[in-house]
């Protein structure tokens, strides 16, 4: 499927929009923890057991983005996404079938093995393209569309809960929530497919008066990963998402359980209504904090990120059960760093190596998305169990959990302070003007 050149006159205002259509559908991936009660009720899970799907996705997220990084360059957005449709709605089916015949190993196959690929397709394809096509402001860009994953769960979790009210939370009901669920993002995320274009090579070469996307520093895929700049973002993407990812998966069971003992606990709708604003906390974190990495810088950006993340996760473990207020504007605020972290990191590799193929150096810098959604909900839920398993409730289950959380934080400031310039001897020849306008291929197998 070769990809679509835009024809003269084509607004690069339309690429955002194609890239959310894609964006907000594998973002429902945020709203799992609303499926969570019912799975363990219906099928007689631990929350162990059922973040499970959630966790294979998002190991297959960053394992997908790492190999099929190169293919997304060469064949463009359009395959990206139209592999990423098939793969996220059939995961879907494939976990319908599991669910109304109670076999959950179908349920972690189609949503965790089969959906999770179509995430981390999805999740790089208008990358490159939304970079190329605002070189001038590569923040802002890859924010409006990386704004789309964090935003998935505000339009997913109310959806869900809303679903399984209505099907019922029995393994039937939760067999045709998946359904809809799969058939209706299959509808919207074909949006993308038909809108994405690629620019014209002198689109490419300053959009809007601004810098070429071919000018600077460059380095390929096979030399970055060889850099230690690059392992030293890997370390930064890793602890900022373990720390956000370990709320945000468990975020309706976290709520419900800090304040059950309180004359003010939460109700299951209520939950969700968490679910839902952490949800648009990540999305405004995605379009603010990277647009603000535009004025500030991206290690500034990091910065913030990670050291106030810190704070917020030391307030929580502190004060958060005295006061519903505070825990929810602290957990927000982790969100937005979370969501601004993804969000951010694409202008951060852009920085560092160039253009030449950053989609395929962030489809591997995701392997730490892998890491992370294994470490953050790992963390959190396992804690949590050990701690229901020795008798104690409430707040007291996540206390070490969060300690654990402010460590990492800390591991992930030193080693962004720890990032500086690419060696020259990384850097790939600057093309001739002649030669910048064609389409440079990657130059290892996928």
């Amino acid at each position: 499927m070769s990809p679509p050149v835009a024809p003269p006159g084509w607004s690069r205002w339309l690429v955002p929009p194609a890239a959310l259509s894609v964006h907000l559908s594998i973002g429902q991936a945020y709203a799992w923890s609303v499926f969570k009660p019912s799975l363990e009720s219906a099928l007689g899970l631990s929350g162990t057991q059922s973040a499970l799907p959630f966790q294979v996705a998002i190991v297959m997220l960053g394992l997908s983005a790492a190999f099929g990084g190169t293919l997304v360059e060469r064949n463009g957005p359009r395959w990206a996404m139209t592999v990423a449709l098939v793969c996220f709605s059939s995961g879907f089916l494939i976990s319908a079938l599991g669910a109304a015949s109670e076999q959950y190993w179908l349920i972690v196959l189609g949503y965790g093995f089969v959906g999770g690929v179509g995430l981390g397709i999805g999740y790089i394809s208008p990358v490159s393209t939304l970079i190329k096509w605002f070189p001038d402001r590569p923040g802002m860009a890859t924010g409006i569309a990386i704004m789309g994953f964090g935003g998935g769960a505000l339009i997913a979790s109310p959806l869900s809960a809303q679903v399984l009210e209505s099907f019922g939370s029995d393994s039937s009901g939760i067999a045709l929530a998946f359904l809809v669920h799969g058939l209706s993002y299959a509808v919207f995320m074909s949006l993308g497919v038909l809108l994405v274009r690629v620019p014209r090579s002198e689109d490419a070469e300053g959009a809007a008066g601004g810098p070429s996307a071919l000018e600077g520093v460059q380095v390929s895929a096979r030399d970055a990963v060889r850099t230690p700049q690059f392992w030293c973002l890997w370390i930064v993407l890793c602890m900022n998402v373990s720390a956000g990812i370990g709320i945000l998966e468990k975020a309706a069971p976290m709520i419900t359980d800090f304040f059950a003992d309180t004359s003010t606990p939460v109700s299951v709708s209520a939950a969700a209504g968490f679910v839902a604003l952490l949800s648009a906390a990540n999305m405004a974190g995605r379009i603010g904090w990277s647009s603000t990495s535009d004025l500030i810088g991206r290690k500034n950006m990091y910065r913030v990120y990670l050291g106030v993340g810190a704070l917020m996760y030391a307030l929580i473990a502190l004060f958060g059960d005295s006061s519903k207020p505070l825990f929810i504007l602290c957990a927000l605020v982790i969100l937005s760093f979370y969501g601004g972290g993804f969000a951010t990191i694409p202008a951060y590799l852009k920085d560092l190596f160039g253009t030449c193929q950053v989609g395929a150096i962030h489809g591997r810098l995701l392997t730490a998305w892998s890491t992370a959604g294994v470490l953050g909900p790992l963390i959190v839920n396992w804690i949590a169990d050990r701690q229901e398993e020795a008798g104690k409730h409430g707040s007291s289950l996540y206390g070490l959990s969060f300690v654990i959380m402010i460590g990492l934080l800390v591991v992930g400031f030193v080693a962004n302070e720890l990032v500086r310039p690419v060696h020259p001897r990384h850097h790939v020849p600057t093309p001739r003007k002649e030669t910048a306008d064609v389409e440079r291929q990657p130059s290892e197998p996928a």
